[in-house]
């Protein structure tokens, strides 16, 4: 497994992307949507919600169990991944890419994410 060295991840195994005009993108890591096993619903926060670092804001159910949803950082969705909803496999399928979950207006500098390498420790992977 290989996570991708641009992004910052959680201990709740989300990923973040490098803002652009202050807006990042959330999604789950790979290591996460394996232990998952298949997601067959995704709940997702609304554009306009407020969402706050280490707080849920949504959750996943696959085959196994249901999961809460974290958001690594504090501020406003800006928009939803409707794809996901429709078709939640894709969090298994591509995680990183057209499996992502969120993007937020981050408010302030996200100071307990961990790099790739930090992460791929943590995750035991």
């Amino acid at each position: 497994m290989s996570n991708p060295q641009q992004l910052r991840y959680s201990k709740e195994h989300e990923w973040l992307s490098g803002a652009e005009d202050g807006v990042s993108t959330v999604g789950i890591t790979e290591h996460a949507a394996n232990a998952l096993g298949d997601v067959v619903f995704v709940q997702l926060p609304a554009v306009g919600d407020t969402v706050t670092a280490g707080e849920t804001c949504g959750e996943l159910e696959s085959t196994k169990s249901v999961s809460d949803l974290y958001s690594p950082v504090s501020g406003e969705v800006v928009e939803a991944n409707q794809d996901v909803v429709d078709d939640p496999s894709l969090v298994n399928s591509a995680p990183f890419e057209g499996g992502w979950l969120f993007k937020v207006r981050v408010e302030g500098e996200p100071d307990d994410l961990l790099s790739a390498d930090e992460y791929t420790a943590f995750a035991g992977s």
